[in-house]
């Protein structure tokens, strides 16, 4: 079986998920039970795995190949998912500072034609007339 005939797939029960990569069922629930694999619950009580947890599997084996411990594997992925979290934080926050900046450019955007319409209510029609005098005999 090869990985990419796969896609399309989204939920699989254990027997599915051994037949199509090729890895035993208690490999499998043993894996899980390690928390190395994640499972959701069915109403049934079955388990059910996303498409993503294939390419778990496959990582897997390929750190067992390699010489890894599960326990050593278990450590690296815990490692990458808090990664995740924490740029999804950042991501999360980035939006809100965003959101924040844009609510304060329109503050100051709003203020200053307000201090314009003060300032233009402040100067009397008279004032502007010799404002103007005034400057036409300087230049």
């Amino acid at each position: 079986m090869v990985w990419s005939d796969l896609i399309g797939i989204e939920k699989l029960r254990i027997g599915e998920l051994a037949e199509k990569t090729g890895i035993t069922r208690r490999t499998i629930d043993y894996y899980t039970t390690l928390g190395l694999l994640q499972a959701e619950r069915s109403a049934s009580n079955y388990r059910y795995y996303s498409i993503e947890m294939i390419e778990k599997l496959r990582l897997i084996e390929e750190k067992k190949a390699s010489g890894m411990s599960l326990e050593a594997i278990k450590k690296q992925f815990e490692e990458v998912q808090v990664e995740e979290v924490d740029i999804q934080e950042l991501r999360l926050q980035m939006q809100y500072l965003e959101k924040e900046v844009t609510h304060l450019i329109e503050q100051i955007n709003s203020e200053e034609k307000a201090t314009q319409h003060n300032i233009k209510q402040k100067v009397s029609s008279e004032s502007v007339a010799l404002m103007q005098s005034l400057l036409l005999l300087i230049t």
